[in-house]
């Protein structure tokens, strides 16, 4: 249930609201627009909009039929933008995450983000636990490649965002990691999602193998419950019945989400379609598309890669990618740090 105030209303209107909402039994969350503010009733009870209505500087109660309720456009109409690193996500901007798909080496770290420093990536990817199909493939260097990670990056002034698969690695993590990321896999782990739910960095929530639009709101719905607002969704792709490209990217997604929710969504065109030539044309239509921001694997010896080299960017095709959207964004409204 949503209680818009009046654009008059005093901090004490608001306040009160607050009161009337938890003495009823629900939880109550502001949200402060430009001109109103509008006070969110979190909780199943059923109670009589009137006993709000009536209460000073309230202009109306609105009852939600989603279930996604924080996460949804009713709730907050702005959108949502995060920040890290001077790169922002949502609204007018489109941030860009780039490096490969695992961390395999100090040297292969630093050498691929010194070519992307150049085509100004300010937050580098890196998989330090790699959840991957078969047990016999490279699981990733865990603890230690997240230090290789976060080192390299702060040596070339970038921020780290790389992937939890457990909630037993969440101190790890906070030690290490600037953006969390939650994979196609771990969508609906709803003890992981409670818990990020209850720290205070952006979480990257990816889109599940076979997840409609409404499970995953629903999964972000479980991160904002807890009180962790900073979510960009990812669109990587579905799986369907074709077998030319690894997943079939659904960049519909990205007008759906923003009628939907007022949360950023970016695109990850490496895992969507699985093929490197492949990439730039998706990243292309993604920027095109309106989104608010891609993660692109790339990796200095694509050929040598110990994981998803063949969907893996050269460093040089990624930068005439990025000169390329750059000219594609400010046509939709969009703007490329």
């Amino acid at each position: 249930m949503l209680v818009v105030m009046n654009t008059n209303a005093t901090e004490q209107d608001i306040e009160r609201v607050i009161r009337c909402i938890e003495s009823k039994g629900f939880e109550a969350r502001v949200c402060h627009g430009e001109t109103k503010s509008v006070v969110h009733a979190i909780g199943i009870k059923e109670t009589d909009k009137r006993d709000l209505k009536l209460l000073n500087g309230v202009f109306e109660v609105l009852k939600i039929s989603t279930n996604y309720r924080l996460t949804s456009r009713s709730f907050q109409n702005d959108d949502t933008v995060i920040e890290v690193n001077g790169i922002r996500f949502g609204d007018k901007y489109t941030g860009l995450i780039a490096g490969p798909c695992a961390v395999e080496s100090y040297e292969q770290m630093d050498k691929t983000a010194q070519e992307l420093s150049e085509s100004n990536v300010k937050i580098l990817r890196g998989g330090a636990f790699k959840p991957r199909t078969s047990p016999y493939a490279f699981q990733g260097l865990g603890e230690d490649g997240l230090k290789i990670l976060k080192s390299v990056a702060d040596n070339h002034n970038m921020a780290v965002t790389s992937e939890i698969m457990d909630v037993s690695q969440l101190d790890i993590f906070m030690k290490y990691v600037d953006i969390f990321q939650v994979g196609a896999r771990n969508m609906q782990n709803f003890n992981l999602l409670k818990e990020l739910g209850k720290i205070h960095k952006p979480v990257i929530l990816k889109r599940g193998l076979s997840s409609t639009f409404e499970e995953w709101l629903m999964s972000a719905e479980y991160i904002m419950a807890g009180g962790n607002g900073q979510i960009i969704l990812c669109e990587r792709g579905i799986r369907t019945f074709e077998h030319h490209t690894r997943n079939t990217l659904d960049l519909s997604a990205i007008p759906v989400i923003k009628k939907l929710s007022h949360l950023p969504i970016i695109v990850d065109p490496s895992h969507g379609t699985g093929l490197r030539d492949k990439v730039e044309p998706m990243s292309r239509a993604a920027i095109a598309a309106g989104a608010d921001g891609l993660i692109v694997e790339v990796h200095h010896s694509p050929d040598c890669a110990m994981c998803d080299g063949a969907q893996s960017l050269y460093p040089w095709q990624y930068d005439l990618l990025y000169k390329q959207i750059k000219q594609i964004a400010p046509i939709v409204g969009k703007e490329i740090v």
